[in-house]
């Protein structure tokens, strides 16, 4: 089903979270190589990935492609169906009110994300999506690799203000 040039990782169940945020984080590090805020995203059901996706929204000049809408997209594919019950989700960035609606509409378990996002956090930072009234909601789980999720971007805007 998963289809990164990244291998698949054998984990044991106490280091499952961060290794699936390190996957997050290289398809991160592809966002930024390609000129992208660097965000990665990853589907997993029963320990395998699913599917993976990162942040191309100046490639495809569309406000709606955000690593975890492309994630859960391909996941559903890769099911064949809109319900991802049994599956989590890891992102390095805290999801925006946009991702985490789509993460409550595609019932995701688990959201698991690295670095907070002070100015559009809808897991915790500037609200909490997941405790609104809603027909479903997930767990949330931060700061995973907070510090090396955030390093991520950090390096990635100060770049950009170096090549003003």
């Amino acid at each position: 089903m998963w289809n990164s040039d990244a291998p698949r990782p054998v984990l044991a169940d106490n280091t499952a979270a961060e290794a699936f945020m390190r996957l997050a984080l290289r398809e991160a590090q592809k966002s930024a190589a390609e000129g992208e805020v660097p965000v990665g995203a990853v589907v997993v059901r029963n320990g395998e990935v699913v599917a993976v996706g990162r942040n191309r929204r100046e490639k495809e000049k569309n406000a709606l492609a955000h690593a975890e809408i492309e994630a859960i997209d391909r996941a559903c594919k890769a099911l064949g169906g809109w319900r991802l019950w049994e599956c989590e989700l890891f992102v390095t960035l805290e999801p925006c009110p946009m991702c985490a609606g789509a993460i409550v509409n595609a019932r995701l378990q688990r959201v698991t994300y690295g670095a907070r996002d002070p100015k559009n956090g809808a897991v915790g930072s500037v609200f909490s999506m997941f405790s609104l009234p809603l027909t479903h909601k997930p767990e949330a789980v931060g700061g995973v690799l907070e510090a090396e999720c955030a390093e991520v971007l950090t390096s990635f805007f100060k770049g950009l203000r170096e090549k003003k």
